[in-house]
């Protein structure tokens, strides 16, 4: 039983008890789970409070919360009271363990989700494949030779294999984005300040995202609807009311589509074209158009990472060097030593771009284009070939991700398979205005209702 809406008719209907969910999920996490090491730790006395609670509100008669009963797990910067947040470092293994939720976590508590565990993530969240040095490489659940991507690996493989119907990720450059793509599932990173990122371990606050994974629209929405609500604590989340989605999914009137040429077909490949193209017919895009900045605001992306992400890791860098990931370690000490008029300069290049950006959303309600270049390459790929030019693989996983987090527009990644015999999906970036959410998800629900983008809960050997 992997859908929202089915697990709370069967808890209405006392068809199911939240018990008995939690129990074939922890059936399937069991039997799946050690091909694919999308877990770090379960944290399953919580879950099986978490589900009493539940069970006792349902005998009792009593309104059920939203989520009531739904697992999920998290990725593993998130806060969880009691457990070590790891970040997919080795050296935050000694740390103490959380005093408290984050409040995303607190949030999916309170709407009556039960917490699973935490999920595996490249190191420090720097990095696009999971291929983590000390916790393993998470693999992809439709093809276990292949990356499932990242930061974000462990919570959208986690979904793609059907172990939990809602994950939790971050996305800085891409990391919503590229494992949702790569593994076939939807996922949403909301505008910039959006939603809270209390309680969370950060890579570049300029930058940082958090946003859910799902294996269908609504209930990628029901999640995204109770994750919202302002937080003064955090200095970046807007104060804004929540905007509920779920209700209003559907296409209300007609929208302007346009696809992204320029830099966003030049470095995709040939899969990856034809899944824009598949979308596109759909959503009736009127014409292709070209934002001039992408490319500029990729490079503000890269100078902005390596300069916090540098800044927030120098003094361990220092006294702890052997112990960080020998792929990132190297990039986020040369981070630490870019000079500052270079860091102004990529903020001021990210303004222009977020009003260059700004200007297409004067003609256009919507634009496409490819989640990654390519499809998910084998685990321990080192280059991409892209049109006869060679690519390192774990940059340029983000190539086409980076340009739109250095704005911090809202996302809706959809999976596509771009041929009906297709071993791997590819996804496509459905990208809207600040703010529009309820247009990235409507439009997702409607490729989703033509067949256009669907998630395939992957079938593995038990």
């Amino acid at each position: 039983m992997n859908n929202v809406a089915l697990i709370s008719a069967a808890l209405r209907s006392g068809a199911r008890s939240a018990q008995q969910i939690l129990a074939e999920t922890v059936d399937r996490i069991t039997a799946l789970d050690p091909a694919l090491n999308c877990f770090t730790s379960l944290t399953l006395e919580r879950a099986r409070q978490e589900a009493g609670a539940i069970d006792a509100l349902r005998e009792q008669g009593r309104p059920l919360p939203p989520l009531a009963g739904v697992p999920y797990a998290v990725k593993n910067l998130f806060d969880v009271r009691g457990e070590i947040t790891l970040a997919g470092a080795r050296l935050n293994a000694a740390n103490p363990a959380a005093h408290d939720d984050s409040l995303l976590v607190a949030r999916m508590r309170d709407a009556g989700a039960i917490l699973l565990g935490m999920l595996n993530m490249d190191e420090h969240a720097y990095g696009f494949t999971t291929e983590n040095t000390w916790y393993g490489p998470t693999r992809n659940p439709h093809d276990p030779t292949r990356i499932a991507g990242g930061s974000s690996g462990g919570s959208a493989a986690a979904v793609a294999a059907g172990m939990v119907p809602l994950t939790l990720g971050s996305d800085t450059n891409g990391s919503i984005r590229v494992p949702s793509s790569l593994c076939g599932v939807f996922g949403l990173k909301p505008t910039y300040g959006r939603l809270p990122r209390s309680g969370t371990f950060p890579f570049v606050h300029s930058l940082d995202h958090l946003g859910p994974f799902a294996a269908s629209v609504a209930d990628l929405a029901a999640a995204y609807d109770v994750l919202q609500g302002p937080a003064p604590a955090d200095t970046a989340c807007a104060q804004r009311p929540v905007e509920a989605v779920l209700g209003r999914l559907g296409m209300p009137r007609r929208l302007r589509v346009g696809v992204l040429g320029g830099w966003f077909h030049r470095w995709a490949a040939d899969e990856a074209r034809e899944a824009v193209r598949l979308c596109a017919q759909v959503l009736g895009a009127t014409r292709c158009v070209e934002w001039q900045s992408a490319e500029m605001a990729r490079a503000a992306g890269f100078i902005i990472t390596g300069s916090e992400g540098g800044s927030l890791h120098r003094d361990k860098l220092r006294s702890h060097y052997d112990e960080f990931e020998p792929l990132s370690r190297d990039r986020l000490v040369a981070g630490s030593l870019i000079p500052a008029d270079w860091l102004v300069k990529a903020q001021r290049v990210r303004q222009q771009a977020l009003q260059d950006a700004n200007t297409l959303f004067h003609e256009f309600d919507l634009l496409l284009a490819p989640a990654t270049p390519v499809a998910a390459p084998a685990i321990g790929t080192a280059e991409l070939h892209l049109h006869g030019v060679s690519l390192p693989a774990r940059a340029s996983l983000g190539l086409l991700a980076q340009p739109i987090s250095c704005i911090g527009l809202p996302v809706c990644t959809v999976p596509v398979w771009p041929q009906s015999s297709a071993p791997m999906p590819v996804g496509v970036q459905l990208i809207a205005a600040p703010w529009r959410e309820d247009i990235c998800l409507s439009a997702a629900r409607l490729l989703e209702q033509e067949q256009v983008a669907h998630c395939r809960i992957a079938t593995l050997p038990s």
